[in-house]
């Protein structure tokens, strides 16, 4: 079987991700949202549909041979996917990372057999984006046959999000879809969601979720990143006039008291970018014209933050205890409560 056969049929044989319908009490007022599960695709992250469509795109241009190296900048998810992907066709990965990459991710790239390379210098912009991509070049540079999927200018990562995960979204959502908050980092995801719903015509309001102190949507300088998956040092190319109706920046703390809450209220942890997420959402369903069906695009799950955002001692390590409890308590005595609904 030749690697185009091999990568390109996976993008076929996504099988769509679960949405869970969840009951939230808030102000007063409950209401119901709907969370896109993409913890059930095989490396456990929405990223899986974007290393194959990476993959499918570079293997059609040149085909992905047995020893190939592939090279990648990543907070973790989407190395954990192209490693799982390629290690099957004999190819190598190597996963230019930083030291926000939590412990288990570092531990599962391992596990696939990716090489791992870590910058320490920070950008100078919240977090170490620059610096990774810096390396990413030296090494193909010093090393010519290395190739590099580039997931923050390469139009297959918004491709396979219009091609699967938007789809999937109108058809378990259904008519009654009115707003999708996805997290923003390269922006692929949230870009490819656009460009399948803005031509169906249908009143939904998409909503760019973004970290505070991030430059993917709008800068917002002066604040250090701690959660990876969101947010990025530079400003998305792949976004387009239009693909949101606006975008919300969102503090660390206010996301991890988000899925605290969850935690504790459903027994189910989420992952760190689902608690912008989910905050961008509740801030929304207590405004003005609150949402009626709204949808939340969770990236992963909490599996691999148990050590970072669900540890007191990480949070305090990292400064956030104060932010985070003054964030439960706020949300606590505006009487928010989850509840999964089993119906």
């Amino acid at each position: 079987m030749t690697s185009l056969t091999t990568v390109a049929s996976l993008a076929r044989q996504i099988c769509p991700t679960p949405v869970t319908t969840v009951t939230v009490a808030y102000h007063g007022i409950t209401h119901r949202i709907l969370l896109k599960r993409e913890c059930y695709l095989p490396t456990g992250s929405i990223k899986y549909r974007t290393a194959i469509g990476l993959l499918a795109g570079m293997d059609a241009e040149r085909p992905l041979h047995p020893g190939t190296v592939i090279v990648e900048s990543t907070s973790g998810g989407l190395g954990a996917a192209l490693a799982h992907l390629l290690a099957p066709i004999g190819c190598q990965f190597i996963a230019v990372i930083d030291p926000k990459t939590p412990a288990a991710i570092r531990q599962r790239l391992v596990a696939a057999g990716a090489q791992l390379h870590c910058v320490t210098d920070s950008d100078g912009h919240g977090g170490y984006l620059y610096s990774r991509l810096r390396l990413v070049r030296e090494l193909c540079q010093e090393n010519p046959h290395y190739r590099w999927t580039n997931q923050y200018d390469n139009p297959a990562n918004s491709r396979i999000h219009q091609d699967t995960t938007g789809p999937e979204i109108t058809q378990q959502a259904g008519p009654g879809l009115d707003g999708v908050y996805a997290a923003v980092s390269t922006g692929g995801t949230l870009a490819g969601i656009a460009a399948h719903i803005r031509p169906l015509g249908r009143p939904v309001r998409i909503v760019a979720v973004d970290s505070q102190g991030s430059y993917a949507t709008t800068p917002q300088p002066g604040a250090w990143r701690n959660i990876p998956g969101i947010g990025a040092s530079r400003p998305s190319t792949l976004l387009r006039p239009g693909s949101y109706d606006r975008a919300v920046h969102v503090r660390d703390a206010d996301a991890i008291a988000v899925c605290q809450i969850f935690h504790a209220d459903t027994g189910v942890r989420l992952g760190g970018s689902s608690g912008h997420v989910l905050h961008a959402c509740l801030a929304d369903l207590a405004g003005p014209l609150p949402p009626a069906r709204p949808l939340c695009l969770c990236a992963d799950d909490g599996d691999r933050y148990t050590d970072t955002i669900y540890d007191p001692g990480w949070i305090a390590e990292v400064g956030l205890a104060a932010g985070v409890r003054a964030s439960l308590g706020r949300l606590r005595g505006s009487g928010l409560s989850f509840a999964i609904d089993v119906r």
